[in-house]
């Protein structure tokens, strides 16, 4: 064996043990630094409008399109979900009482069955001002969608201000989403 190729064969792994070494070690200390957001994916959209979209509504009821969203009366919430996600169902009363706060959430019933979402819906309950669906998943795409749950905020102007990723807690409403309705009421 070359000596060219028994350093290649010493080098490699030793260059992807102090690659991933280094990874552990940026999350340990944003950990430490409470700093590291696992949930915190990046977005095209932060900034900007949401891609232009069509959406039927559910069971007879009116979807809506991203002209919709272009100046709404007032912040709020666009939830994408699905009936078939665990995550989704555990984050139902954090959306039922923002919607009780006045809070207004449109939800995106993600490559959903009709009756899976009826099902859904009468089971947990509806917290949302207007439902359309997605079931060929096209429009979760142009969102950037990597999964359900997920909220985007969106301001009076139409212009997305955050994505979070995974099921609204407490805290994230507290330390996140509250605090962009204040600054954009």
């Amino acid at each position: 064996m070359s000596p060219l190729r028994r350093r290649l064969l010493f080098g490699t792994p030793l260059v992807v043990a102090l690659a991933a070494g280094g990874g552990f070690y940026t999350i340990l200390r944003r950990m430490q630094d409470d700093t590291y957001d696992p949930h915190a994916l990046p977005s095209p959209l932060i900034g900007k409008r949401p891609p232009a979209f069509t959406l039927p509504g559910v069971s007879g009821t009116p979807g809506f399109s991203n002209t919709d969203l272009l100046a709404p009366p007032k912040p709020m919430l666009v939830n994408w979900f699905a009936s078939w996600c665990a995550p989704c169902q555990e984050e139902v009363p954090m959306l039922q009482a923002l919607a009780a706060a006045g809070i207004t959430i449109w939800g995106i019933a993600y490559q959903d069955k009709p009756a899976d979402l009826a099902a859904y819906l009468q089971q947990f309950g509806n917290p949302y001002a207007r439902i359309a669906t997605d079931q060929s998943g096209l429009t979760a795409i142009n969102w950037g969608v990597y999964g359900v749950p997920e909220t985007y905020f969106i301001d009076k102007t139409g212009i997305v201000r955050l994505r979070y990723a995974g099921a609204l807690t407490d805290t994230v409403v507290k330390t996140q989403i509250m605090p962009l309705f204040k600054q954009y009421s």
